[in-house]
């Protein structure tokens, strides 16, 4: 009789010993509390390691703030926007050419990506195997061990996306290497994209303000795409990037502390002709364990720098590898604090207002 009472008194003491180290389970867990699982942690938090910050797993941030919710009567380029660097190479998508001997950048697939709040998608655009591909490259070309897969497939993601949020904008910034003429408009075409363009010819000049994003939204030119190509302005109506975005260094390069300097095919960083600002924070070679860090105190202190070499202004775009990694809020509170300054003058896009269009803070976030 008393060997199924030590099982007992023994299950007992294991579950006080669970308690005690889980305080919360089943979707309550809070930001920072330790978790086993995502099912443990409240909505737009999952449990993640970050071994640089903390022992175990803990409840991060793992969704954006809707920053249209609090208002969406400026210009476009009076948001920021969460991206995604080489969105296309994530841990989700299957094999398709047999082989993969590349470095990946991301966990989720873009559809995830899409639905935490990414707004912005960095794409490389190739010729391979008569179609057009998303591909890392080996001596300037795609191979099978580099290659992921048709860039429809991930367009096609897109264009569902954007169907089924009709109040939302989609940025793509394409690293395109497709010398097939008209390759790239003929993808965007039979992916079912072209009813959400956003025209060359809408974009503003001379560090202009882009139209409201109301508008954009009203008129469903909801889909704004940028080449890295300079002749597909004109050859397919695609913006070349460089008119319209001012950029900072990406890789290892780009990610010393205190230092902000446009990348070579960039205006000055302070060359307010432009409208938009784009900054990368990512090393050269991505890594998980790096990337929670990356995406932590030392990318808040990146946006600092990098707004006064942008001339006093705060970056539209932020792109970082393992969006979802950090030692808390993340990229997710990172890009609050761009919304906060760019809608509201605050740190922090909570303290705005909502459904205000005058330059106001919630005064009792600012007590």
């Amino acid at each position: 009789m008393e060997h199924p009472r030590f099982l007992f008194s023994g299950s007992l003491i294991s579950f006080a010993v669970i308690t005690a180290t889980f305080a919360c389970s089943n979707g309550q867990c809070k930001l920072g509390d330790e978790c086993s699982s995502d099912a443990d942690c409240q909505t737009g938090l999952s449990c993640f390691s970050c071994s640089e910050a903390f022992d175990g797993l803990r409840c991060i941030r793992s969704t954006t703030t809707n920053q249209f919710e609090f208002m969406n009567s400026l210009p476009f380029n009076r948001y920021a926007y969460l991206t995604t660097h080489n969105s296309f190479a994530n841990e989700v998508e299957p094999l398709h050419t047999g082989i993969r001997l590349t470095f990946l950048n991301q966990e989720d697939n873009v559809t995830q990506q899409l639905n935490n709040g990414v707004r912005a998608l960095m794409l490389d655009t190739y010729d391979f195997k008569g179609d057009i591909w998303l591909c890392h490259s080996f001596g300037g070309r795609c191979h099978d061990y580099t290659a992921f897969w048709l860039a429809i497939d991930t367009l096609k993601e897109v264009e569902a996306f954007l169907s089924g949020n009709p109040s939302e904008i989609v940025t793509l910034f394409l690293e395109d290497y497709v010398e097939t003429p008209n390759g790239l408009s003929k993808v965007f075409k039979d992916a079912g994209l072209m009813k959400y363009w956003f025209p060359v010819s809408s974009m503003p000049q001379n560090g202009q303000d882009w139209p409201l994003v109301k508008d954009m939204v009203a008129s469903n030119q909801r889909f704004v795409v940028f080449t890295s190509a300079k002749s597909k302005q004109e050859s397919e109506g695609i913006a070349y990037q460089w008119n319209y975005v001012v950029e900072n260094h990406y890789g290892d390069v780009g990610e010393h502390p205190g230092e902000c300097s446009n990348r070579g095919e960039s205006a000055p960083l302070n060359d307010k002709t432009k409208s938009l600002v784009l900054i990368n924070h990512f090393h050269s070679i991505a890594f998980k364990v790096m990337a929670c860090e990356d995406n932590s105190a030392s990318l808040i202190s990146m946006l600092d720098t990098c707004y006064g070499r942008s001339g006093n202004r705060w970056a539209n775009f932020v792109a970082v590898d393992y969006y979802k990694r950090s030692d808390g809020g993340g990229v997710f509170q990172a890009v609050d604090k761009l919304n906060g300054q760019l809608l509201c003058g605050c740190d922090d896009v909570h303290s705005c207002v909502p459904g205000s269009s005058s330059a106001t803070c919630s005064a009792t976030k600012d007590q």
